[in-house]
């Protein structure tokens, strides 16, 4: 891959980990933890959340465990962002949007020891989650897209 390309991918992280820290920062400035207001109503709603575990609140309070699995995937998911042998712009995308994801929630454990949730989905019961969590699920849906329906042809 070229150094443009990779700068572009770079950018994408950088973008998704700078928009999740600017709302997470905005969240704690502005909202009391459980506070709940109105974004879109009936869609979205910020409501201010402190996660000391993963999806669903599993694994809570097992920060070192977080710290183990974000560098490990941290490290994978560059190795294969970087290898000239799996280039494709949708995968690399999805692992651009993953990585910032990754790294988003990362900075929140590493100086805060939990992940500031705050999106609501008000029309569907689904768990409060953040930016990162958001662009981890875009990107692995991309690979998976890349992986089922692409992978073979390249």
């Amino acid at each position: 891959m070229n150094k443009a390309k990779q700068a572009l991918y770079l950018i994408i992280s950088l973008l998704v980990v700078i928009a999740d820290q600017v709302l997470k920062s905005y969240i704690v400035s502005n909202f009391k933890i459980g506070e709940e207001k109105t974004v879109i109503p009936g869609i979205l709603s910020f409501t201010y959340l402190q996660n000391d575990g993963a999806a669903w609140n599993i694994f809570s309070g097992q920060i070192v465990l977080f710290y183990l699995i974000s560098i490990a995937a941290i490290a994978v998911v560059i190795y294969y962002l970087f290898n000239p042998r799996y280039k494709n712009g949708l995968f690399d995308t999805g692992l651009a949007l993953v990585l910032g994801g990754i790294i988003g929630n990362f900075i929140d454990r590493l100086h805060l020891k939990y992940v500031i949730d705050m999106l609501q989905l008000d029309f569907i019961n689904f768990n409060i989650f953040n930016v990162a969590d958001s662009a981890i699920t875009i990107g692995i849906i991309l690979v998976f897209i890349y992986l089922i329906f692409i992978s073979e042809k390249d």
